[in-house]
């Protein structure tokens, strides 16, 4: 309890700094085209009434501040009333107390816009920050008691979106992030969703009970798809069709409980005025299609990242989309999903050329291919939208040059396809496509691959970009978006880019972070003003337009002989580290050997960490504070290893063993520094994944299999031999307490002792011989039962100082 005398003192200096910002917008929204019309009014006919979402609204609060449950009261607004024709949400005073002890009203045009009003309200009048539970959860000890919120001036604020959609989520965060989640943890995401003010999100979980039900009635067996579904924590690969049976089969009992859970996900999300996005037929089939549909027009599509090509899981079959059958399938599976759910949505997703390149580059092919994919929905649901992501266009920009783009683009009528400008943050679609040839967009930030914790983010491109895109000339842009594809990490980025929903001019970031800083630890700070001052224009300000992946040494170590690193060294840069000097320098590096992404001055970071150390005094019991603090912490220490992993290379290629052996203990040592530093914070614990996972097991043999996928996916996954470790090692990688000192510390100890002993025995490295180690290892530890701690142990404060003091001081 926060002591009663003290409700409006934090708010004085968050009032100051907000002065410094301009008013919260009052957004006019612009006019989309005239086809987005029908649509709204389609989402409209599926909505849930307005009791229904004040109540989904009111439930938000519940949840979010039990004790101010009747401080607020929520109504929707009628067409044409308050918003007009726009999607809007209002914030005025309740004159004179309520009799129900409301204070302030938030009216809006759906459940959603209720409770981004409410978010609005607490973030700009209370000095409020809410992140996910991960990244330090919720900041409310600012919000004064009820009875005493602050008043908004005049007749209120209106905040209209100035386009109609937010949307939400990559179709791999399912598998890199919600995964193991049960119906609480959903409740939880559902409610920061509402908040932030997403209406469009993904809605995937549970689509394998619905093809299960759809590939019957076409008489395949249960047998034929435990060779087709992925296991849990890689469906998202098996439903593009990347992969088959990798990790599976799936039982019946994750059938039965992702279908009920998704029912519970898509009732809420429709309580609350969202639309979700539903799955659809892309094409991707069981292999026995062959035999059962012998005329059918079936293609096995070619190896995706395997090590041998291993037909148990490689070269999945796809069904062409120009084949009649094509049509039946996909209509079947829509048809399904409106009898499972209702008819609750027209917007569905699809994304069948997704790192999959078409046979021919022919227009008409392509424009035929795209015809029936859309085919396949409209059967299903009349009023059906394609919502594809723009992936391809980037990824495989070689093969989808104008003619193609136009000819994918062009196959459905204009307003019933929309685009996902995936990784616009970066590398931006709708500048080389004359704004996709005409076809509404959503502009979206990609931001994180593969789930890695990292500090990264480029905050002047979200502050600019949606902004440059909407009023660029003959604009198409309808919305804004967030498709990492891991969740829960880096929030300053994802508080900003939420923001962006409702912000119709560019946002300027450095007052901005000032009363960002404040809300999310709940008092201002000198010091922790300067240090995200230098966070700004380090790193959040990546503008090299490389795609961040963290490469650091420690979490994804190079599969390379030292051999191959001959003359590298010379064009390294910087302070080498004395052997007999107490503290250790970061130097930059230039190399053409494999690169940990390096975009900012290291020095400027460790600065940044000084000045959060000193305010820990002030802040050190905030759980924001701290996940803050142990993250540039474990940030600038990664970036010191990776300097000393160098080092120990060029001691290598010396022949100095002396030396290579004073590098590899630092190493190996800040590889344990750094995990006793992550034990300390609940928020980095490799612990709490695995149980999760375990925790939806009915039987023992599925707890084994949902343990072995969990702890594959963040280490090792998919194929390997003896001697060749998978293409896909580390890339989930993941700087949690637990994976370090056992995983990734082992490995490292095996590399540099035989590193050390083929100096020792003057001859060349076996490279072979780590692997096969390694691997053996590794395969081990994913099949292992060991337990790993799920609470957090150690001052995280005085850690920081001690690792501080002792790599930086």
């Amino acid at each position: 309890m926060r002591p009663p005398a003290l409700p409006y003192l934090p708010l004085l200096p968050f009032l100051l700094l907000l002065a410094l910002l301009p008013s919260p917008p009052a957004v006019v929204a612009a006019a989309g085209p005239t086809s987005w019309k029908a649509l709204h009014a389609a989402a409209g006919r599926r909505a849930a009434s307005p009791v229904a979402q004040e109540g989904a609204a009111a439930g938000v609060l519940r949840r979010l501040l039990p004790s101010h449950a009747l401080s607020f009261r929520f109504k929707i607004d009628p067409q044409g009333g308050v918003c007009g024709d726009s999607s809007c949400f209002k914030i005025s005073n309740v004159d004179g107390l309520g009799k129900d002890g409301a204070e302030i009203m938030i009216q809006g045009t759906t459940g959603v816009e209720l409770a981004s009003g409410l978010h609005w309200y607490l973030k700009y009048w209370c000095g409020v920050h809410i992140s996910w539970d991960k990244t330090g959860g919720a900041q409310l000890a600012s919000v004064p008691p009820p009875g005493s919120l602050p008043r908004v001036k005049g007749t209120g604020v209106k905040v209209e979106r100035p386009v109609p959609w937010n949307y939400y989520q990559n179709v791999v965060t399912s598998s890199y992030s919600f995964v193991w989640w049960d119906w609480r943890r959903w409740e939880k995401e559902i409610d920061w969703m509402a908040l932030q003010g997403i209406n469009l999100p993904l809605a995937f979980t549970g689509q394998e009970s619905i093809w299960q039900k759809v590939f019957k009635s076409f008489n395949v067996t249960d047998r034929d798809l435990d060779d087709f579904f992925g296991g849990p924590a890689f469906l998202a690969w098996a439903r593009m069709g990347n992969l088959h049976a990798w990790g599976g089969p799936l039982s019946q009992n994750w059938f039965d409980q992702q279908l009920a859970l998704q029912k519970k996900i898509l009732s809420r999300m429709i309580e609350l005025g969202m639309v979700p996005v539903l799955p659809s037929f892309s094409g991707n089939v069981p292999v026995v299609f062959k035999k059962l549909f012998p005329s059918a027009t079936i293609t096995r599509l070619g190896d995706w990242n395997t090590v041998d090509g291993d037909p148990r899981w490689c070269c999945t079959y796809i069904l062409d989309p120009s084949d009649a059958l094509f049509i039946d399938v996909g209509q079947a599976f829509i048809k399904q999903q409106m009898k499972e759910y209702g008819d609750i949505t027209s917007i569905y997703n699809c994304d069948t050329f997704n790192e999959n390149t078409p046979p021919t580059n022919e227009p008409a092919y392509i424009s035929s291919l795209g015809s029936a994919i859309y085919e396949a929905m409209s059967r299903g649901n009349k009023d059906a939208v394609w919502l594809m992501q723009g992936w391809l266009f980037y990824s495989d920009a070689a093969f989808w040059k104008e003619p193609q783009m136009k000819a994918l683009l062009h196959s459905v009528p204009i307003g019933k396809m929309i685009v996902l400008d995936l990784f616009a943050d970066v590398k931006p679609i709708w500048k080389m496509s004359s704004q996709f040839y005409g076809v509404p967009y959503i502009w979206c930030m990609l931001h994180n691959f593969g789930g890695n914790i990292e500090m990264y983010g480029i905050l002047d491109s979200i502050s600019s970009g949606p902004i440059d895109a909407r009023t660029s000339y003959n604009s198409t842009m309808v919305g804004v978006g967030m498709c990492m594809e891991g969740i829960e990490q880096n929030p300053v980025v994802y508080e900003l880019m939420s923001e962006m929903a409702f912000r119709s001019q560019k946002v300027k970031v450095e007052d901005w972070l000032k009363t960002y800083s404040y809300r999310r630890y709940g008092q201002s700070n000198v010091e922790i003003q300067k240090a995200w001052a230098i966070l700004y224009h380090t790193i959040y300000n990546c503008t090299d337009g490389i795609a961040d992946h963290n490469r650091d040494y420690i979490v994804e170590f190079p599969d390379m002989s030292p051999s191959s690193f001959s003359s590298q060294f010379s064009k390294r840069r910087g302070i080498s580290l004395a052997r007999k000097h107490p503290r250790f320098f970061l130097s930059e590096v230039s190399a053409s050997l494999p690169q940990p992404h390096l975009w900012y001055s290291t020095k400027e970071a460790v600065k940044a960490l000084d000045l959060f150390i000193n305010a820990g005094n002030d802040l050190s019991k905030s759980l924001t504070f701290r996940y803050d603090l142990v993250d540039q912490t474990r940030q600038s220490l990664s970036k010191l290893a990776n300097k000393i992993y160098l080092d120990a290379l060029n001691s290598y290629q010396k022949k100095d063993l002396s030396d290579l052996n004073f590098h590899t203990e630092k190493f190996l040592e800040l590889i344990v520094d750094i995990d006793t530093l992550l034990a300390s914070d609940d928020n980095f614990l490799l612990g709490p994944w695995l149980e999760s996972a375990k925790s939806l097991a009915t039987t023992e043999d599925e707890r084994t299999q949902f343990e072995w996928n969990a702890r594959t996916q963040v280490s090792m996954w998919y194929d390997d031999t003896k001697t060749e470790q998978s293409r896909l090692h580390d890339y989930a990688n993941k700087f949690w307490s637990g994976l370090l000192k056992r995983y990734y510390l082992p490995r490292a100890s095996k590399y540099f002792a035989r590193l050390s002993r083929s100096l020792q025995e003057n001859r060349s490295f076996q490279l072979e011989e780590w692997r096969r180690d390694w691997i053996s290892y590794s395969n081990e530890w994913q099949s292992g039962k060991e337990l790993y701690p799920v609470k957090a142990m150690g001052d995280a404060l005085a850690i920081s100082r001690s690792l501080f003091a002792k790599y930086f001081g």
